[in-house]
């Protein structure tokens, strides 16, 4: 039976011991969070301060430059939580500005020492902070945004990656303001989509969009339920100099939407679905997997023969091989002949480390109808 010995208040550093008193780790508390520790370190001689901290985030500054397509990008993501060895931090950059995250305890108590070493490390104008997010209700903690270091900053930002440009609203928009993890994913669907017609769904800004019309698509339909993304994709889309004439914008719900096609005998040459996290925790699973069948069915339905599904889930409880079946299923049920072409995963600045396998959290797959 585990046993606290003290009193730690939320984010303090405690030793972890095993029940013989051997020293295993420190970690941060959580009195309020089913993960009652999260590790910092497994070594004993390790201290929990300012200067850990600086050798972590050097270390994770210098892994994205390994890496060049990261380096090279104007929008990366620098820490990635677990898999830099910072429990519950995000840090992405955006051209001069980053945007922080703090989703657990721990982090939070040494939020104002990382966003001082920040500046130090790295030639930025500012911080903004997005930890307005459900899950640190999960640790006790209240949502938060708001300018965190620095002066003016900008209700929006253009950022290139690759070949096209973006809108990025870092204040209101989702995650930190760009999905930042779908940029290959992002370039692999615009191979494909020379000379077809292209439904996306959850389109959000129009990250796919663009890519299908830089890829040569013949038309693309995009939907979402926010009228307020919405109008930032219709932005993006004159940005790049696409015709409006190119691209139908559907504000509302996917699903009923795609229920509408069907009545209507539409089809459609390449589907993209980029829905957000159906299961927050291990209990929404099922439900999740249900939302997830029901789409992949209904866009199985949609495609012609010859097309392809670009089918992705964001939620870390449905693993691969989970979301496989339920695509399988849909197949199934919808009565086609499918064949996977092709996996997704995150970019290589979201890294999964080896001893943190939750940390593949973005799974996809590229069906091929025949």
């Amino acid at each position: 039976m585990a046993e606290i010995s003290g009193n730690p208040g939320p984010g303090d550093t405690i030793a972890i011991q095993a029940a013989e008193g051997e020293f295993l780790a420190r970690g941060a508390y959580s009195p309020d969070s089913q993960i009652r520790a999260r590790i910092w370190t497994w070594d004993p001689t390790q201290q929990i301060d300012p200067n850990f901290f600086r050798t972590r985030l050097i270390s994770a500054l210098s892994a994205r430059q390994a890496i060049p397509e990261v380096r090279s990008a104007q929008a990366v993501r620098l820490v990635h939580a677990e898999s830099d060895q910072i429990p519950g931090l995000i840090i992405d950059r955006y051209h001069d500005w980053l945007v922080m995250q703090c989703l657990a305890s721990g982090i939070e108590s040494w939020r104002e020492t990382i966003a001082d070493l920040l500046l130090e490390l790295l030639p930025v104008k500012g911080i903004y902070e997005r930890s307005d997010v459900e899950v640190r209700r999960l640790e006790g903690l209240p949502e938060r945004s708001g300018l965190l270091r620095g002066a003016d900053f900008p209700n929006r930002l253009v950022v290139q990656e690759g070949n096209l440009s973006f809108w990025i609203d870092i204040q209101q928009g989702h995650k930190t303001g760009f999905y930042l993890d779908q940029r290959d994913n992002r370039k692999r669907v615009q191979e494909f989509a020379a000379g077809r017609e292209v439904l996306d769904c959850f389109c959000y800004t129009g990250g796919f969009t663009l890519s299908a019309l830089a890829g040569g698509a013949a038309m693309v339909t995009a939907v979402d339920a926010s009228a307020d993304v919405l109008r930032l994709a219709s932005e993006n889309i004159a940005l790049n100099g696409f015709s409006e004439g190119s691209v139908q914008i559907i504000e509302g719900d996917v699903f009923q939407q795609l229920r509408r096609f069907r009545d209507m005998g539409r089809s459609f040459d390449l589907i993209i679905l980029d829905p957000p996290k159906f299961a927050v925790g291990v209990a929404q699973i099922e439900k999740a997997a249900r939302g997830y069948k029901d789409i992949n069915l209904l866009a199985l339905k949609l495609l012609r023969h010859g097309g392809l599904l670009a089918t992705f889930s964001c939620s870390g409880g449905v693993n691969a091989d989970l979301f496989q079946k339920i695509v399988a299923s849909a197949a199934q049920d919808a009565g086609v002949e499918a064949h996977i072409i092709d996996r997704f995963q995150q970019a290589a600045d979201h890294p999964i480390a080896l001893n943190f396998p939750e940390g593949s959290y973005l799974k996809g797959l590229l069906v091929h109808r025949r």
